[in-house]
């Protein structure tokens, strides 16, 4: 928890006065036995009732004095708290976003999920507690033992050892429950990914009719979790009785021999009844104390998740923020033996690519499922860094483009077309803030997706529910193609993303790239044979290698792999062969 100190930087004035205005309430707290005590020797005792006034005036004051101490502390407390986990959150979303594919994966989107809500909230709630309790709790306990003592040292005896007792009562309890908080914070992780599998897969499991396997799923997620809670459960319920056993002995001890003195002349009642007050007080402070080690606990568990993410670092970096001057005469895009591998694989996804896309060539990439399509193009906006061999735009290095000018000069449009919640004009608006109605009307002309927007009552301003999904897929599609023909892009990669468009408007949609964006480099990644058909040039991967490259009708007498997609889409006529 150290390490993220420096989130609190902010709100040290909060952390400092806090506790300050809280120990003040707590020693107003210690006085008030005293001064009952005071009460009953010297005002009930003696039937002195305006003694009686006179005291308790003084405990109000007492009281309220203290309340505006503890109202005080818990506003600090709050601002600390919420700030502190406010900043903490923007530092982690800000993190997040600088990761690159690889470590989305490797960390999984619920577990990231959890660690920027439900862990910064358990750090939020022990930075509440350090401000309001952490001095309060332990000052209180040793105190009233001090003014147990100060008051008769023998009877304060037994103070010294109800103490230990109830404090050993507390670490054999706590050091055997707090071990499953930490087992409890990974359980939620995989309640988490079941709920948002669920819930974003929704439509998959009504079509299948899996929702009872669904349910049973959740079932036995959230009985994991309910299992740790009821084993801490059963050892928290053991607090209570054995703290209060011992204090009720205590306090039985406290009167007997408090009694005998009272007999003898060597105690006051008053001081008797101080005595009960101060051992109520050291067992409530104690309590607290115990309560604080589950909360730090958890909040040890959060933070060591929280840091994990804070500290990872990207395996993509910014070498630096100035501009790079392309390379005159050079390719567009050029892979020089690249080879890749996903984190944790021995098996290369792509192994000795090497590749040219000269300007304003449209190039289609097609092969079988799992052969390294989506790969290959996510390494020219570097989403993915190639593990061996060079990636190249305009002649430059990939890895020495600072990100924003590189994915200005690459539109993509990924296989899974997402919109985010706003309107169709935000959307689009992505790549360029100030993009002009004419520059939105192209875009969605040339992705065909004009004319179902037009329809729409509210035009570019009709709303977009998160995810979009208020629109088909293939309206989504089009959309995310105009998203990403918005701003003029020098590459234009669509991965895939015309699956859910019928033949005809696949087809317009590729003749309109062709004829209103000229200069435009495209690259085509389809499992359609007739999507890429007509392209200047096609590469067709198998298994992460180049297995052919050249026109459609080159690579149907030169690249069997080819030849055998085609064939499995369309007649031997269609394919153009004889």
């Amino acid at each position: 928890m150290r390490k993220l100190a420096v989130y609190l930087k902010k709100y040290r004035i909060f952390m400092i006065l806090g506790p300050v205005f809280k120990l003040i309430e707590a020693v107003f707290e210690l006085i008030v036995p005293l001064v009952v005590a005071d009460m009953i020797d010297n005002g009930v005792r003696k039937r002195n009732l305006p003694y009686v006034y006179h005291q308790g005036t003084v405990l109000l004051i007492l009281a309220v004095v203290g309340l505006c101490s503890a109202l005080v502390c818990q506003r600090m407390a709050s601002y600390a708290s919420q700030g502190f986990g406010t900043s903490l959150r923007s530092a982690m979303y800000e993190q997040i976003n600088r990761f690159s594919h690889k470590e989305i994966d490797a960390f999984g989107t619920p577990s990231l999920i959890t660690r920027i809500t439900n862990d910064v909230n358990q750090l939020q709630v022990a930075v509440a507690m350090l401000v309001r309790l952490v001095i309060r709790a332990p000052f209180l306990a040793i105190g009233s033992v001090v003014m147990a003592i100060s008051i008769d040292w023998k009877l304060g005896l037994i103070f010294l050892v109800a103490t230990p007792l109830i404090g050993l009562t507390l670490y054999l309890i706590m050091s055997r429950s707090v071990p499953y908080f930490r087992v409890m914070q990974k359980k939620l992780d995989q309640i988490s990914l079941v709920s948002r599998e669920g819930l974003s897969g929704v439509r998959v499991i009504r079509a299948f009719a899996r929702e009872k396997t669904e349910e049973q799923r959740f079932d036995a997620a959230a009985d994991e979790q309910a299992d740790i809670a009821v084993r801490v459960g059963k050892l928290s319920a053991l607090l209570n009785p054995a703290t209060y056993l011992i204090m009720n002995f205590s306090v039985a001890a406290i009167l007997w021999f408090g009694g005998t003195q009272v007999n003898t002349g060597s105690l006051t009642q008053g001081q008797v009844m101080a005595f009960v007050n101060y051992m109520s007080q050291t067992l409530l402070a104690l309590m607290v104390v115990a309560n604080l080690v589950v909360v730090f606990t958890k909040a040890s568990a959060s933070a060591t998740r929280v840091t994990e993410v804070l500290e990872t670092v990207p395996a993509i970096q910014e070498k630096q923020d100035k501009p790079v001057r392309p390379v005159p005469d050079s390719p567009k895009a050029e892979f020089r033996e690249v080879s890749f591998s996903y984190d944790g694989s021995e098996k290369y996804a792509l192994e000795n690519v090497s590749l040219r896309i000269e300007r304003g060539q449209t190039i289609g990439v097609i092969g079988g499922t799992g052969c390294g399509k989506s790969t290959l193009v996510s390494l020219i906006p570097r989403l993915y860094e190639a593990t061996k061999g060079q990636v190249l735009v305009d002649g430059v290095p990939v890895q020495d483009y600072p990100f924003a000018q590189l994915r200005r000069l690459v539109g993509v449009v990924p296989q899974e077309a997402r919109l985010f919640s706003g309107t169709i004009r935000s959307n689009l608006c992505w790549r360029k803030a100030d993009a002009s109605e004419a520059e939105l009307q192209k875009a969605l002309r040339v992705s065909q997706a004009a004319e179902f927007v037009s329809c729409l009552p509210q035009g570019l301003d009709s709303p977009v529910e998160a995810g979009g999904k208020n629109f088909s897929g293939g309206q989504r599609q089009r959309l995310t193609i105009a998203r990403a023909l918005v701003g003029e892009p020098q590459i234009l990669i669509l991965d895939d993303s015309a699956s859910a468009l019928d033949f005809a408007t696949d087809a317009a949609l590729r003749r309109a790239i062709r004829e209103e964006t000229r200069e435009l480099t495209v690259i085509l990644v389809s499992q359609r044979a007739n999507t890429i058909r007509s392209a200047d040039r096609i590469v067709v991967l198998d298994e992460g290698c180049v297995a052919g490259t050249g026109t459609h009708a080159e690579l149907m007498q030169t690249c069997a792999v080819y030849r055998e997609i085609c064939l499995s889409q369309m007649s031997r006529e269609e394919a153009g062969l004889s």
